[in-house]
């Protein structure tokens, strides 16, 4: 049960860090002022469902993927740990990923935007598919693998209640509170980040050094 606990643990603080709901939600509200709250509604529901199949996609493919590619999940933990690193140092440093669109071309692809950039790279960001490729790597037993497609529903119902009500919590938390919580989450993914890439270096090491 304990094993079960921390998994989930595990799971749950590691794609809300690296998905970030509260780090998009200042860019969603831009990118869809213009639009009725229906709308924004409909959008953000999208793109969370989309980013949801997109995670179990990959969840699933990962291994089929490093059998093709002839890739090890030990080099891909480590790669991984270099990704969550540097997404946590900019997020320790408040600076959102923005997508570079101009405003010329957003009423042009506004009826798409819950696709790309929404769910894709913004929620769907190569640190949450790694995450998802990894930790699907290490859920031995089926409770755990239950676990995380639990975990990535729950974040990714909270990203979506986070998305519909980003006015009043962007308004709530002003800037200086946005800026507090992305250097709180930052900090998280960069702790993560260092597990990840130990966790990936060590059998490596020890395999070189056997041989």
């Amino acid at each position: 049960m304990n094993e079960i606990m921390s998994f989930a643990l595990l799971s749950f603080t590691s794609f809300f860090t690296l998905i970030n709901p509260l780090g998009t939600m200042p860019i969603f509200m831009t990118m869809t002022s213009d639009l009725e709250h229906r709308s924004r509604v409909k959008t953000a529901k999208k793109a969370v469902i989309v980013s949801f199949f997109i995670l179990i996609v990959f969840a699933f493919s990962g291994q089929l993927l490093f059998k093709f590619f002839g890739i090890s999940v030990n080099s891909f933990r480590i790669v991984g740990g270099v990704i969550f690193f540097l997404m946590g140092m900019d997020m320790l440093q408040a600076r959102l990923g923005k997508v570079k669109v101009k405003e010329s071309e957003v009423k042009k692809y506004v009826n798409d935007i819950s696709v790309t950039p929404l769910a894709i790279p913004m929620i769907c960001g190569p640190g949450s598919l790694t995450n998802a490729i990894v930790l699907m790597e290490d859920a031995v037993n089926i409770g755990q693998k239950i676990v995380l497609f639990t975990s990535i529903f729950i974040v990714l119902l909270l990203t979506y209640l986070i998305l519909i009500s980003s006015s009043k919590i962007i308004k709530f938390l002003g800037e200086t509170g946005n800026n507090v919580m992305m250097r709180i989450m930052g900090l998280i993914v960069m702790v993560i980040a260092v597990e990840f890439f130990f966790s990936g270096l060590k059998p490596i090491l020890i395999d070189i050094l056997n041989h």
